[in-house]
């Protein structure tokens, strides 16, 4: 299935979702309909459908965003981020080119360290069920019961 930004996807954006992923925005903490979601499910970029995160990475890190322990491998892509006087690892998605948020070094040391960071505005959740039909299921090994 090719994965890309069209203008079509960028119209069915909310104004936040629109913000956060084409204007490199951030949701306020605590505030996203993803940070206490745990069902079993693929996370997708909103606007290129790319798959990015399994439910499996999806851990609770307390710090108000989704968090996740590692992508799925191919479709994250890493940049450095010097904005608000800081340095940090941006994440976006490769082909729809969307900020999903950042990648910390803090994450949990036995599941290799890092936390990724991501606003509930870039994502779709596709429930387990759901995965197959709609063309996710050649990652349905990696999900987990919640």
């Amino acid at each position: 299935m090719p994965y890309e930004k069209s203008s079509d996807a960028l119209a069915r954006l909310t104004p936040e979702q629109y913000r956060v992923t084409q204007e490199n925005g951030t949701e306020r903490a605590f505030t996203g309909e993803y940070d206490h979601h745990f069902e079993p499910g693929i996370y997708v970029d909103i606007v290129s459908g790319e798959p990015l995160f399994v439910s499996a990475a999806k851990y609770n890190s307390g710090c108000g965003w989704p968090a996740f322990t590692k992508p799925i491998d191919g479709n994250v892509t890493e940049h450095q981020d010097q904005t608000f006087g800081m340095i940090r690892t941006e994440v976006r998605s490769k082909h729809g080119d969307s900020h999903l948020g950042h990648v910390f070094p803090d994450g949990p040391p036995e599941a290799g360290g890092l936390r990724y960071c991501i606003n509930s505005a870039s994502l779709r959740f596709v429930p387990k069920d759901r995965m197959e039909a709609e063309g996710y299921g050649e990652y349905l090994d990696q999900v987990e019961e919640a």
